[in-house]
């Protein structure tokens, strides 16, 4: 498997930046970490390894970011408003550096579906519902897609706009909701097991329903948890089946 490092700095950041990308052909799968992980969280836990064979057969190039959670919402030590700002500041480094890079890297008709694991999910989903333009599809594993969840209470208009469960029943834009129809690929992964959250994805799901946009919600049921080994079968079994 071909295997790159690189960075750049960023502008919309003021900080290196980097990101390592697996295989040369094939569609790109975009992967954003949990939580205050990095960009290599996904090639520890052995992610990459069991998507190793779509990568090998070129069916998918992969770019794995890193996150600035520790520098937002999780930096106990941040204004809340500040962190909400560098939220927003990490939104465009995805959407005016990282998928360009991509762009360049492979072509600009390439697809690019966006996928994380719980924290990792609702910013896979908040990226591409805002920018369906960009992103064409995303696979959301173990998340739920409520903002107010990670904010310890604070709420300002950043929070709403990077809050699918609460900017979504609002959205009335006729463009920007045919774009999100039109994709083909909203998959809601959860299990049912424990430290997992089934009903926030339902919820979420409702809400979707109820925009007219398709999306597929799929349990997996109280044998998978809320770690690794869930995420490892999710995501191989979905590329398999689904593209």
């Amino acid at each position: 498997m071909k295997r790159e490092l690189t960075s750049w700095y960023s502008p919309s950041l003021d900080k290196e930046m980097p990101i390592a990308t697996y295989g040369d052909y094939g569609f790109a799968l975009l992967l954003v970490p949990t939580a205050a992980a990095d960009y290599l969280e996904y090639e520890r836990f052995q992610l990459i390894d069991a998507i190793a064979p779509f990568i090998n057969a070129g069916r998918i190039k992969v770019f794995s970011i890193d996150s600035i959670n520790n520098e937002s919402w999780l930096n106990n030590h941040m204004d809340p408003w500040q962190k909400s700002i560098r939220h927003q500041q990490w939104n465009s480094y995805v959407y005016n550096e990282v998928i360009p890079f991509i762009k360049n890297s492979t072509s600009a008709d390439t697809p690019v579906i966006i996928s994380g694991a719980s924290f990792g999910a609702l910013h896979s989903m908040n990226l591409f519902l805002k920018r369906p333009d960009l992103i064409n599809g995303v696979i959301a594993m173990s998340g739920v897609y409520d903002l107010t969840e990670y904010t310890k209470g604070h709420y300002d208009d950043n929070v709403y706009f990077n809050s699918p469960q609460h900017y979504i029943p609002q959205l009335t834009d006729h463009h920007t909701l045919e774009q999100i129809r039109k994709s083909g690929h909203i998959h809601i992964l959860t299990g049912a097991g424990a430290y997992e959250d089934p009903d926030a994805s339902g919820r979420f799901g409702k809400i979707l329903y109820d925009k007219g946009i398709w999306y597929e919600l799929d349990n997996w049921g109280p044998d998978y948890k809320h770690d690794w080994p869930t995420w490892r079968a999710m995501l191989p079994h979905y590329l398999g089946t689904r593209f």
